[in-house]
């Protein structure tokens, strides 16, 4: 079993910042790829950034230089730092974890919950 919990999420007016953190447990072997995914009101799923297990990141080109992505590898857990936050902003943020469990060593992505990120004045 492998769970994904999202934390960070709220409301915050335009122009502030949020962290989003999101850490993978469980019975697992390794950790792979891991990022964000968010989700606007009435739109569908879009890829926000993603992050290697050994560092390299990708992003949409409507964040880029205003969200970072980062992990810490020895905990499993994955973090986005967003500034600079919009309206456009304002969605459910969702994790991934791209994990290999024991003892198959399968690797599955695993998803959270979501969190909520609202940019209101």
């Amino acid at each position: 079993q492998v769970q994904v919990v999202e934390s960070g999420g709220g409301l915050v007016q335009p122009g502030g910042s949020l962290r989003l953190s999101c850490e993978a447990s469980g019975t697992i072997f390794s950790v792979n790829a891991m990022g964000w995914y968010r989700q606007p009101p009435g739109k569908q799923r879009e890829l926000v950034a993603t992050i290697t297990s050994t560092g390299s990141t990708n992003y949409a080109d409507s964040v880029k230089g205003r969200f970072t992505i980062s992990r810490a590898n020895a905990k499993n857990t994955v973090y986005l730092q967003m500034n600079s936050l919009t309206v456009d902003d304002t969605a459910v943020y969702y994790c991934y974890a791209g994990v290999q469990t024991v003892p198959s060593r399968r690797e599955t992505n695993y998803w959270g919950q979501g969190t909520q990120v609202t940019v209101s004045s």
